[in-house]
């Protein structure tokens, strides 16, 4: 018996990296990205506001000022606040032209078109700044699992397709003739093939793709068979058989057939 971390050495040895492909955002989700991710635009891509108020010069207040257009999210305002002048703003919407600040409603007091700052009003500026998160250029490091929020991040940069790692093939095979399926009718002499379905779970949940492949049988013959169904795959796991009992057949068909052995 050798150790677990001995063990995975050897397992490792017989790993190279896989080679990448680029896919669409919506589905790179859980996948190992290969290549950094470059921002094609800043965020936010320009000054906004992020509360409801009035937009405003720093020289006009305490006011009055007239309020003279209104912008919200998607809907900016083209023209320039000046000397005696606001704008109606709302969370989202793009900070006009000569505004510094805005003020929030609350510490408003409106008559028409017209505003005052109110005694005691809040001194924030509320205006989050162009790139705030992130300005063009920056980047995602590779390698790394995306998460959701790495997902959502990349959305953010402006960029549809990443490049990932493709997802591993693994063949997994249980060998015996103790073994039936789940749902089939053991004989008194046999067991369930539970640890192929718990292996292929852990493997998707990791990100792999995982094909289950039939029972093989005690005998060379029916190992063959089932060796021969693993064309494609990345990784061969096998369940049993491996040992140095009379009937454990799966390390030297496997070896027959060329396969590499941790």
């Amino acid at each position: 018996m050798i150790s677990v971390d001995a063990a995975l050495v050897h397992v490792f040895d017989l790993v190279t990296p896989l080679p990448t492909e680029i896919v669409p955002l919506r589905h790179a989700a859980g996948r190992v990205l290969a290549k950094p991710v470059v921002a094609k635009r800043s965020q936010p891509p320009f000054r906004a506001s992020v509360m409801d108020g009035y937009a405003v010069r720093d020289a006009d207040l305490p006011g009055p000022l007239t309020v003279i257009g209104e912008a919200a999210a998607g809907h900016g305002f083209d023209g320039t606040i000046s000397q005696g002048q606001t704008l109606r703003i709302f969370t989202g919407a793009p900070m006009p032209e000569g505004a510094d600040r805005v003020i929030i409603q609350e510490d408003v007091a409106r008559d028409g078109d017209q505003i005052r700052l109110n005694e005691g009003a809040d001194t924030k500026i509320y205006v989050r700044e162009i790139g705030a998160d992130f300005k063009v250029g920056a980047t995602l490091a590779a390698p790394r699992r995306l998460t959701p929020a790495d997902v959502a991040l990349i959305a953010a940069m402006n960029v549809a397709e990443v490049t990932v790692a493709r997802r591993p093939r693994v063949a997994l095979l249980a060998t015996g003739d103790e073994l039936v399926m789940p749902g089939e009718t053991p004989s008194p002499d046999q067991i369930i093939a539970s640890n192929t379905f718990g292996l292929a779970a852990m493997f998707e949940a990791e990100g792999a793709i995982a094909h289950v492949l039939p029972i093989a049988r005690d005998t060379e013959t029916s190992l063959e068979a089932a060796l021969s169904l693993t064309k494609g795959s990345d990784l061969l796991v096998t369940i049993g058989g491996a040992s140095v009992g009379d009937h454990d057949l799966v390390g030297k068909v496997a070896m027959n057939k060329g396969m590499d052995r941790s």
